[in-house]
């Protein structure tokens, strides 16, 4: 079992000088769903090398068990810092691919040319994808065979406006994960605010927030384990 993990390469958080980049538990907790059921996980980034993380995922009242463990396993750092390019991955050489969140991916992943390939060959490969947090924001030009939205008609989350309105970012991230959604077509749904929510619709699995991560990546376990 070969699951391709996918990580923003963005760091600048709009115009407002500050840092961004994946979010550190959205990595640390599915990593490990991985890796302690016994798959394979390879890390990717549209630059390759080490992918920026987000500073606020890395302080105290962000980080858990799990951001614990994976900042104390060297091989876990050093692939990390070696994320393989996207632009040389082949998803023939995986059978499920998961992206973490953090806003990051929704400057660069969302209009990444190989990221878009990747999900649409993934996905017409009958290869599941999950997508946690903002990650479900990459979607946004992703189409299926028929040339529409890949979400349209499909029940999706992703991070809910509400939630970006209590981080304070509605007006720096270049679009809301909740609104882009619903205008492809999504059947979007939420729980409350930080409350785990995951959607599944046959290949497509989403999770609402950092809260969900685990839980995303468990659903995606699932799914890869009845086809085996």
């Amino acid at each position: 079992m070969k699951v391709l993990i996918v990580l923003t390469s963005h760091d600048t958080l709009g115009n407002t000088g500050k840092k961004t980049g994946f979010w550190l538990e959205e990595l640390a907790a599915p990593y490990y769903a991985f890796i302690d059921a016994g798959a394979e996980v390879t890390l990717v980034s549209p630059k390759g090398g080490q992918p920026p993380l987000d500073p606020k995922s890395n302080e105290k009242d962000a980080q858990t068990e799990t951001t614990h463990r994976f900042e104390a396993d060297t091989s876990a750092m050093q692939a990390l810092a070696n994320t393989q390019k996207l632009s040389e991955i082949s998803i023939s050489d995986f059978d499920a691919v998961f992206y973490p969140g953090g806003h990051g991916p929704l400057w660069d992943l969302a209009k990444d040319p190989d990221s878009i390939a990747l999900i649409e060959q993934s996905l017409e490969s009958n290869k599941p994808v999950a997508l946690v947090c903002h990650a479900p924001g990459v979607l946004r030009h992703v189409k299926s065979s028929d040339n529409q939205p890949i979400v349209k008609g499909k029940s999706v989350t992703g991070f809910s406006n509400t939630e970006e309105d209590a981080v304070g970012l509605t007006e720096i991230v270049p679009f809301l994960v909740e609104d882009m959604l619903k205008e492809n077509g999504g059947q979007y749904s939420k729980a409350e605010d930080w409350q785990v929510h995951v959607q599944q619709d046959g290949l497509l699995i989403t999770g609402q927030n950092p809260t969900s991560s685990a839980a995303t990546a468990e659903a995606l376990l699932k799914l890869l384990q009845l086809r085996r």
